[in-house]
C-alpha cells in the first residue's frame, strides 16, 4: 500500500479561527511576500490545498514566512515539519546553510506585514509616548503594513467614512514619529511618504464618497507632504487624486494641469505610470467633449501598458493599475462621449480581468454597463445588468451613476415595463 498523507490539522484549525477560506488565505499571503519583495507572491488555491492536505510538509521560505505573518505563529506551530537538513530559525554562527539567509528574511519580512490584514480596519493608536528612541525601518515598515491594510479595503468598500478617518490618524502617526523622534533624512523621506500616502488615501476616500469639502482640504496637505517626501512615487499619486478632485468638482482643465504636473514627475518614465496617466488624461479631455484627443490619449495608454515590465517592484498602491483599470478608465472615457457600443466592450474587458478583492471596481462597472446598454435602447438589459449590483456596493461613486441611470432610463423608456420594475423595487 502506498503511503497515505496527513492533513495539517494545525494549519485548518487556524484557517477556521479566522475564517478565511483557501482562495482568502492566498490572498493573504501573496499582499504579506509583495510587502516584502516588492513584487506580488504566485501563492494559488492550489498551493493552499496542498498545504492543508499534508502533501507540501515544508513550505518554501516565502511561503512559510507569510504564513507566520499572516497567523502570527511559527511554521512548525502550524504544523509544518522542516526537511532533516533544513535550519529552522537561528542557525548557528558557522552554519554554511543556504537557509542562513532566511533569519535576516524573517526579521525583515515580519516588520512590513501584519496579521492585522485580516481584521476590521482601525485608527492608528495614541502616538508613542516614547519620544527618545530612533526611528528605524521597522516604524517604516508597520507604518507602511497599514497602508496597504488602507488601501484593501478601500479597494472592497469604496469611499466610506471609516477608511478615511483611519487614513487620517495613520497619517497623523507618521507625522508625530517625524517631528518627535530622531532619524535618518532618508527615514524621513519615507515618513513624510507615508504622511503624503495616508492623506492621498482619506483624500480619494472622500472623492469618492462625495465629500468634496474635506477632500480640498487633504489634497492641500497631501501636496505639500508629498513636496517633502521627495518621492516621484508619492508626488505622482498625488497629482493623480488632484485630478480626479478637479473632475468631481467640474474643473476639467485644472484636471488636465494635474494631469501634466504627474507626467513631469520621474515616476513617469515608468511605461506603467505613464500608461496610468495618460488613460486618466483621456477621461479629462472627454468631459472637455475633446473626442479626438481623448482617444488619441486612450492608445497611449493602451501602447504605454502594453511596454510596461510586470516584473518591475513598485509600490504596493499602484498595483490597481492593470488592464482591467485600464479598460475601466477608457469605460469611463467612451461613456462620457456617448461611444455606447466601445463603453459596452470596455466594460466586458473590465469584468473578465478584475481581480477578486477589487469589488467596488466591479459594482462600479456594472453601473457604468447598464447606462451604456440603455445608450443602445435595451431597457430591460440595462435593468437586469444593475440589479447585478449588491445593496452594500451601491454607495459613493456607484450610488451616483445608478441614480443617474434611474434618470436616463425614465427619459428613454418611461413606459417600458423594465421601467416600472426598476422604479417600483427602487421604492421599497
Amino acid at each position: 500500500m502506498g503511503h497515505v498523507t496527513a492533513a495539517n490539522e494545525q494549519l485548518m484549525a487556524q484557517m477556521r479561527e479566522l475564517s478565511l477560506t483557501q482562495e482568502e488565505l492566498a490572498e493573504a499571503m501573496n499582499s504579506a511576500i509583495e510587502q516584502f519583495t516588492g513584487k506580488r507572491g504566485t501563492v494559488s488555491t492550489r498551493t493552499i490545498h496542498n498545504l492543508t492536505a499534508g502533501k507540501t510538509r515544508w513550505p518554501q521560505a516565502k511561503q512559510r514566512l507569510a504564513l507566520e505573518a499572516v497567523f502570527g505563529c511559527t511554521a512548525i506551530e502550524l504544523g509544518f515539519a522542516p526537511h532533516a537538513r533544513s535550519v529552522v530559525d537561528r542557525p548557528t554562527p558557522k552554519s554554511k546553510s543556504h537557509h542562513g539567509e532566511e533569519p535576516v528574511l524573517r526579521r525583515t519580512f515580519l516588520t512590513t506585514t501584519s496579521a492585522a490584514a485580516l481584521k476590521p480596519l482601525t485608527p492608528a493608536p495614541a502616538p508613542y509616548p516614547d519620544v527618545s528612541g530612533r526611528v528605524g525601518q521597522s516604524d517604516v515598515n508597520r507604518l507602511a503594513a497599514q497602508l496597504s491594510l488602507i488601501i484593501a479595503n478601500d479597494n472592497t468598500t469604496g469611499g466610506t467614512h471609516q477608511v478615511e478617518q483611519a487614513a487620517l490618524s495613520w497619517s497623523q502617526q507618521a507625522l508625530h514619529l517625524q517631528k518627535t523622534r530622531p532619524a535618518s533624512q532618508r527615514v524621513r523621506g519615507q515618513l513624510y511618504g507615508l504622511a503624503a500616502a495616508f492623506t492621498g488615501s482619506a483624500l480619494w476616500a472622500a472623492i469618492d464618497g462625495g465629500r468634496l469639502n474635506q477632500a480640498q482640504q487633504h489634497l492641500n496637505e497631501a501636496v505639500a507632504l508629498a513636496g517633502l517626501s521627495g518621492d516621484p512615487a508619492i508626488q505622482f499619486r498625488t497629482w493623480g487624486h488632484a485630478g480626479a478632485l478637479y473632475r468631481n468638482l467640474g474643473q476639467y482643465t485644472s484636471a488636465l494641469a494635474a494631469d501634466e504636473a504627474a507626467k513631469r514627475t520621474r515616476a513617469a518614465r515608468d511605461p506603467l505610470y505613464a500608461s496610468l496617466v495618460h488613460a486618466r488624461t483621456a477621461v479629462h479631455h472627454a468631459d472637455l467633449r475633446d473626442h479626438q484627443t481623448a482617444l488619441r490619449c486612450l492608445g497611449f495608454a493602451e501602447t504605454a501598458l502594453d511596454r510596461a515590465d510586470t516584473d518591475v517592484p513598485r509600490p504596493v498602491w499602484l498595483r490597481f493599475y492593470d488592464s482591467a483599470e485600464f479598460h475601466l478608465l477608457a469605460l469611463t472615457t467612451t461613456t462620457t462621449l456617448g461611444l455606447w457600443e466601445q463603453a459596452e466592450a470596455h466594460a466586458h474587458h473590465t469584468l473578465a480581468k478584475l481581480r477578486p478583492d477589487m469589488k467596488r471596481n466591479r459594482a462600479l462597472t456594472y453601473a457604468y454597463l447598464a447606462h451604456a446598454q440603455l445608450g443602445q435602447r435595451e431597457p430591460e438589459l440595462a435593468v437586469a445588468t444593475a440589479y447585478k449590483i449588491p445593496a452594500q456596493a451601491r454607495q459613493g461613486r456607484t450610488a451616483r451613476l445608478l441614480n443617474a441611470f434611474g434618470h436616463r432610463l425614465h427619459a428613454l423608456a418611461p413606459d417600458a415595463p423594465a421601467t416600472r420594475e426598476w422604479f417600483e423595487k427602487e421604492l421599497l
